[in-house]
């Protein structure tokens, strides 16, 4: 048996400013054939899950093109164009293959569709037919629509977030691919959709944890191959958006229904608890400090490059900075103009900046700055996170400046911090911290809860601000949930 393998993953921030073009994919990665195993092959992710998985059962891989770019805003027309040529280009050159399995996303935006991967599904239809299966994995984020489903044999997405399922999906992907050529599995998929959104939501605590085990309850009978919740993402403009369920059966459509529809009835059962309010970045230090334990992780949550945002915010920052709290660091702010300040005046100099609230107005005004330089680096390491464990990151070049008693981490490149790796880059050891400030919304769970002794999640004005009536949705095709009750009490 032979499988292509390959992926396009873009999760868009329609309400960014910043558009999504080529090179912010290939700064994350442009793999064509055969760098795609080398770059993947025993990584936590979903290639290498399938990947693994595929040589375990001697199944011949065919990988084609795969692509990542961090999340920002609206992809352009031109790259989504050479995406599709890219992928499309390289499937037409295999040969002899059985299935496809592709790892996308499921909230990807263009300037062409508002659906990226119901759009890439049918491109890659239109060159392959209705004949070949095409597995796809998803992201539990996904805003799902009836176009994935109707051109996917089969989807599957994470249970967990943060995502450290992904290699386990990725492993199953191909399991089933295997079933349905070779033992003439029928999967049959079920979408029910809500009319709500809700806030980022960590799958460690209820309810979410709670839905996740009325999905599995129903994996357990035998004929329902998956059950999945997809959050979906709340930060996008489009016409249909909202969470859903996705059940799947083995030619069981009847059931299928009955599982997606009970756990989507649960779900909105449950719509007024997924609401918390979180404290404000002062309010978040004051308990810090008041908690006896280190170290506390507070996670700015309204500016998580994860989500689109511009990762030069500068509210949870500043109230640390103004507080001068003892034994505080901060991992990390993007601004890359100040990193080339700081590796030209060099280690152990005093530089003065303006440091981040480049990008917008929307995430807080640029810090003025005297700062003494503690260290740079590369800003290349290894995730230790269960989630993509063993990835080769590069944050670019670095600095780690200190400051009113915080040791402030500048990097060159936007991402959100998933583990205490580039910390350990600048000698900071933050067990030994009472303050860990990070950008995330959840992610960072995964590689922090198990070191913490308190995580706190701060909230203010951001692209990704868990106050959804700070953003205009003008395109939705019917009200949703919460936001017609904004409407209906204004």
């Amino acid at each position: 048996m032979k499988i292509i393998i390959g992926g396009i993953a873009h999760e868009t921030n329609t309400f960014s400013n910043v558009k999504t073009d080529e090179e912010s994919f290939r700064l994350w990665g442009w793999e064509l054939g055969e760098e795609i195993v080398a770059q993947n092959r025993k990584v936590r992710n979903f290639i290498g899950g399938m990947i693994d998985r595929a040589e375990e059962l001697k199944i011949d891989i065919i990988p084609t093109f795969s692509t990542f770019a961090y999340p920002a805003g609206i992809i352009t027309a031109a790259t989504y164009a050479s995406l599709i040529n890219e992928l499309i280009s390289q499937i037409n050159k295999a040969e002899g293959y059985d299935a496809i399995v592709l790892s996308l996303h499921g909230a990807g935006v263009s300037e062409c569709s508002e659906d990226l991967e119901g759009s890439i599904l049918k491109e890659v239809r239109s060159v392959v037919g209705y004949d070949i299966p095409i597995i796809i994995t998803l992201d539990l984020h996904a805003n799902m629509t009836k176009t994935m489903v109707e051109e996917a044999t089969l989807i599957l997405g994470n249970h967990l977030y943060p995502h450290t399922d992904s290699y386990e999906i990725g492993r199953e992907a191909v399991e089933y691919a295997q079933k349905i050529v070779e033992d003439g599995l029928q999967p049959t998929m079920h979408l029910t959709t809500l009319p709500m959104i809700i806030p980022t939501s960590t799958t460690n605590l209820s309810p979410a944890n709670d839905v996740n085990h009325l999905c599995y309850n129903w994996e357990s009978d035998d004929h329902v191959i998956d059950c999945t919740f997809y959050h979906a993402f709340p930060y996008t403009n489009i016409s249909e958006l909202g969470v859903a369920v996705l059940a799947t059966t083995i030619n069981d459509p009847n059931l299928a229904k009955q599982a997606a529809d009970e756990v989507a009835a649960y779900v909105w059962e449950q719509r007024d608890n997924f609401l918390i309010k979180h404290p404000s970045p002062k309010e978040g230090i004051a308990l810090a400090i008041q908690h006896e334990g280190l170290p506390v992780v507070i996670n700015e949550t309204s500016d998580n490059p994860g989500g689109g945002t511009p990762g030069d915010g500068t509210y949870l920052l500043k109230a640390l900075l103004d507080e001068q709290a003892e034994k505080s660091c901060f991992g990390f702010i993007y601004d890359p103009e100040v990193v080339d300040l700081a590796f030209k005046a060099g280690v152990g100099s005093w530089i003065v900046v303006e440091l981040g609230g480049k990008t917008d107005e929307l995430h807080g005004d640029s810090i003025p700055l005297t700062a003494y330089i503690k260290s740079l680096t590369d800003g290349k390491f290894v995730q230790s996170s269960p989630m993509g464990r063993g990835a080769h990151v590069n944050l670019g070049r670095s600095v780690r400046l200190q400051c009113n008693n915080v040791d402030i981490i500048v990097c060159s490149v936007k991402a959100q911090t998933l583990d205490e790796q580039i910390f350990l880059l600048h000698g900071i050891d933050v067990a030994t911290y009472k303050i860990v400030g990070l950008k995330s919304s959840q992610h960072f769970r995964a590689g922090f809860e198990p070191i913490s002794s308190k995580i706190i999640t701060v909230d203010s004005p951001g692209l990704t601000t868990l106050d959804f009536t700070s953003f205009d949705y003008t395109n939705l095709n019917t009200e949703v949930y919460p936001l017609q009750q904004v409407k209906a009490s204004s």
